[in-house]
C-alpha cells in the first residue's frame, strides 16, 4: 500500500547548523518517465548473503507516492558490475581495501539519468565492524536512493532518522533509526517526480546515449566525482566512505 500524497518540501537551503538539508535532491537529477507512479528495475547480483537486503530496501522505497522499485535477475557480472540502460544494476563483491563500504553510480544525459549502479564491498562488510544487519541495510538503502536522484539529508555523522544520513549503526547492533527512508525522503521524491513541464520521453528500459568512452574523473566534494563521458554525457560516482573524516582519491571501480 502507498503512501498519501504529502505536500513537498520545496524550500531550499540548509538547516541544523549545516549539516541536515531543507532539500536533498541529487541535482535535480531524475529518471525522465511520462507518467506516475513509475517502476525501476534493481538488478539482483548480489549473493544470497545479500538478497535480503536488497529487497528490503526495495520496498521501503516502493513506499513513495511516485515511484516503485522491482528486484528482477541482474544483467552483470558481480565483480565488474556493468550498466544496463534503463535500470540498475545492484552487487557485492569482495573489492578490496579501498576505503570505502559502497557506491552508487548514475549517468546522465542532461539532468535524466540513463543507467545506474550499486556496488557493497565485502571486504569491509565481512569484518565483524560492519558485519551487522543495521549497517547493511543503511547502506544498501542509501545508495539505491542515490540512484532515484537523492543527496544526503545529513553529512553530520547523527542521526535524522533516515538512510539518507551518515550515522554509523555499527556500535549498537539494535539502533534502527537509519536504516530505512524517513517521510522527508518520500516528499523529496514527490517534489523530483512532480515537475513542469513533464518529461515527453522516458529512460526507464530505453536504449538511451552513453557517451564513447572514459574521461577523468573531477572531484566535486570528497564522497562525489563527475566524469565527463563525451555527447552530453556525464557520470557521476557517490562514495560512502569507510572513513569519512579523511582526504581520498578517486574511488577504483571496474566499468
Amino acid at each position: 500500500m502507498k503512501r498519501l500524497a504529502v505536500l513537498a518540501v520545496a524550500a531550499m537551503g540548509l538547516t541544523l547548523a549545516g549539516t541536515a538539508f531543507a532539500t536533498h535532491s541529487w541535482g535535480g537529477y531524475h529518471w525522465a518517465r511520462m507518467s506516475n507512479p513509475f517502476t525501476l528495475k534493481l538488478g539482483d547480483n548480489v549473493s544470497s548473503s545479500w538478497d535480503g537486503y536488497l529487497s528490503t530496501t526495495s520496498s521501503d522505497w516502493s513506499q513513495s507516492t511516485v515511484l516503485d522499485t522491482t528486484m528482477v535477475a541482474g544483467q552483470s557480472s558481480k565483480r565488474r558490475c556493468s550498466a544496463t540502460t534503463g535500470r540498475v544494476e545492484v552487487c557485492n563483491g569482495t573489492y578490496g581495501n579501498n576505503g570505502w563500504l559502497g557506491i552508487a553510480q548514475i549517468w546522465l544525459s542532461g539532468s535524466h539519468i540513463t543507467q545506474g549502479t550499486v556496488r557493497v564491498n565485502d571486504t569491509y562488510f565481512n569484518l565483524a565492524q560492519y558485519n551487522n544487519v543495521n549497517e547493511k541495510e543503511h547502506v544498501m538503502c542509501q545508495e539505491v536512493g542515490h540512484t532515484l536522484g537523492l543527496d544526503h539529508q545529513s553529512t553530520s555523522g547523527l542521526s535524522v532518522g533516515t538512510c539518507m544520513d551518515y550515522y554509523n549503526n555499527t556500535s549498537a547492533t539494535t539502533d534502527t533509526q537509519s536504516t530505512k527512508p524517513n517521510q522527508h525522503d518520500y516528499d523529496e521524491l514527490v517534489t523530483i517526480y512532480t515537475h513542469t513541464p513533464p518529461d515527453s520521453t522516458t529512460t526507464i528500459l530505453a536504449s538511451a546515449p552513453t557517451g564513447p568512452g572514459k574521461g577523468q574523473p573531477q572531484r566535486v566534494r570528497d564522497d562525489l566525482w563527475v566524469e565527463d563521458l563525451g555527447n552530453g554525457v556525464r557520470k557521476f560516482t557517490f562514495v560512502y566512505w569507510v572513513n569519512r573524516g579523511a582526504v581520498h582519491e578517486a574511488p577504483a571501480v571496474d566499468d
